[in-house]
């Protein structure tokens, strides 16, 4: 039977790569957009969702749903980034980031749970970052969204196993995607104790996505997780060094990690 992916945040970047790729090994795909209709071209159809609205998020569930029966894989994949240092991003803009990396997809898995629990079987996977594992600087709130979303993933698997139910958290690294372009910057301002520091940092980090590695490649591994019967509770996609980066700081002491990361970011 054709299996029914739903993919959240599909019109671009990794989400659409991931809807396109799946499309062609024949999946019944379906993908959210906020503007669906700006994409006519769409290799599958989007279905219209805002992953901060819990109603809009319940429609789109139900509309899958009407249409199909059931919906056998979730990719929660909507997220946006931010930067900026802690003590200059407005207290709103973090909120905002915690209700579209992590809220969403919390609410995403609330609306999907019942009909795969009717169904006996599901494959929830949240997509999360390699930046997750770690607080980096100037992009702590995203760190810290992304990382919350681990450790939720990690107790939801627990809790619906027994219904047949699997939930695992794919971490991306540096993907050539526009989400530079779409992520909040708190602005380097004139005069603040961050500005040189700060100013370094974002320059960096836009340099490592636009560098970064082609976005199907993710989904070529998407699509390896959906095929196992038995998928890790982990997966970290990327270069070397980045999924090396979490190892190193399993093993260095905390202040010799922190030291590291400063030196990578000339801080």
């Amino acid at each position: 039977m054709q299996k029914v992916v739903f993919i959240t945040g599909a019109s671009s970047g990794i989400g659409k790569a991931i809807g396109e790729f799946l499309h062609e090994k024949g999946y019944h795909v379906f993908g959210t957009s906020r503007n669906p209709e700006r994409y006519p071209h769409s290799l599958f159809p989007l279905v219209p969702m805002e992953v901060r609205d819990v109603s809009s998020i319940q429609a789109a569930v139900t509309r899958v749903l009407a249409q199909t029966g059931r919906i056998d894989v979730v990719v929660n994949n909507a997220g946006v980034g931010i930067t900026g240092p802690i003590e200059e991003i407005p207290t709103a803009e973090i909120r905002q980031n915690f209700e579209t990396n992590l809220f969403g997809p919390i609410e995403v898995m609330k609306a999907v749970l019942p009909s795969m629990r009717a169904q006996q079987s599901g494959l929830i996977i949240n997509v999360t970052s390699i930046a997750g594992y770690m607080g980096l600087p100037y992009r702590g709130v995203y760190s810290a969204s992304k990382g919350a979303l681990e450790l939720i993933t990690e107790a939801v698997s627990m809790e619906v196993k027994s219904f047949g139910i699997q939930v695992t958290n794919v971490a991306p690294g540096d993907f050539a995607t526009n989400i530079a372009a779409g992520r909040y910057h708190a602005p380097v301002a004139a005069g603040s104790a961050y500005e040189t520091t700060y100013g370094k940092t974002l320059e960096a980090m836009n340099a490592h996505v636009d560098s970064g590695s082609d976005p199907r490649e993710m989904a070529q591994a998407i699509y390896q997780i959906i095929q196992n019967k038995h998928p890790k509770l982990h997966y970290k996609i990327g270069a070397f060094m980045q999924r090396f980066s979490i190892v190193l700081k399993r093993v260095l002491p905390d202040r010799v990690y922190e030291k590291m990361l400063m030196k990578h970011y000339e801080l």
